[in-house]
């Protein structure tokens, strides 16, 4: 038996306790830390990141805790593309959300993430989140499912430019516009007024004149196939999926977490609050990710993943 079918093992014993999913009131010891960190021991771990990863860093997520939806409404991509009114609004709220954004900085989940993939303990990331945050903690190679918000598309040649370069021209156009934010949301969007959004000037493609729209997937938009494909192709070769921070309520995440558990790759979740995917995991930590993920990242030797120790002539599988 491998290190990794015991950890398994002990994670189904754990499962069938009392409680089927394991609290963990502190994240730094406890039996479900112990069988987590097995497991990522092994290597080839896909991490699947939501917004509760990123909440710790000043960012809201749209459900919170109990997994049910937060009051604010996110923009379609049918409402965007049909009304120039609700572009208007969106540019007037996200011109002020993405400062926030951009001056958000990585939290101890996303600095943990990074240290996994340079002990060679990750075989990828794919992460929900468009704030760019696991880049700027020093991962490589993660796969932003739903785009980014730092880039611009133009709908109609689909050009894309730097979302700083869009700032500067909507800032250029709206001189003297001194909105301040009474809230933000998820995804860089702030609460205004009707009547500060009513004197906002949006600005078009400067090489068509079509419509700019940010470089992320809108709620009733599809994620693009090849992008998908890539992810399925990850989650394959996976040895463990570990969701973070996601309630998995969507289909775009859930999907990826059915299609590991289809094929046995067990799934691990870290996350405050129920998950869409808690029934399909081996082992499930309702715990905080900073310091969840900071306590297992010390838990682990400080050696090569031991499927590739097992590789290496000589070595005792």
């Amino acid at each position: 038996m491998t290190v990794g079918e015991a950890a398994a093992r002990r994670a189904i014993a754990l499962a069938a306790a009392p409680g089927a999913v394991a609290p963990v009131a502190s994240a730094a010891d406890g039996p479900a830390l112990d069988v987590l960190a097995d497991l990522v021991a092994d290597g080839d771990v896909v991490v699947l990141s939501g917004a509760g990863l990123s909440t710790e860093s000043g960012i809201p997520d749209y459900r919170g805790e109990t997994g049910r939806k937060r009051r604010a409404t996110p923009m379609t991509y049918q409402t965007f593309v049909s009304s120039e009114e609700a572009r208007r609004r969106y540019w007037a709220r996200s011109h002020l959300g993405w400062r926030h954004i951009a001056r958000a900085t990585p939290n101890a989940g996303h600095w943990a993430v990074a240290a996994l993939q340079k002990r060679g303990l990750l075989a990828g990331v794919i992460t929900q989140n468009v704030d760019g945050l696991h880049q700027a903690a020093g991962a490589h190679g993660v796969i932003e499912l739903h785009g980014s918000l730092d880039r611009v598309v133009c709908l109609g040649c689909r050009r894309r430019s730097s979302r700083r370069s869009l700032e500067d021209r909507l800032h250029a156009a709206n001189a003297g516009w001194d909105a301040k934010a009474l809230a933000f949301n998820p995804d860089g969007d702030a609460v205004l007024t009707e009547e500060q959004i009513a004197s906002f000037r949006i600005v078009d493609c400067l090489d068509c004149g079509g419509v700019l729209k940010p470089d992320v997937i809108f709620f009733g938009e599809n994620v693009p196939r090849p992008r998908v494909d890539e992810c399925f192709a990850l989650t394959e070769r996976a040895g463990l999926l570990l969701v973070l921070g996601s309630s998995l309520t969507v289909m775009s995440g859930y999907r990826f977490v059915r299609h590991a558990a289809a094929r046995g790759i067990p799934v691990a979740i870290i996350n405050r609050g129920p998950t869409r995917g808690d029934a399909d995991a081996l082992l499930k930590l309702d715990a905080p990710l900073g310091t969840t993920l900071t306590a297992l990242v010390r838990a682990l030797p400080r050696t090569a993943p031991r499927t590739a120790r097992a590789a290496e002539p000589g070595t005792p599988a």
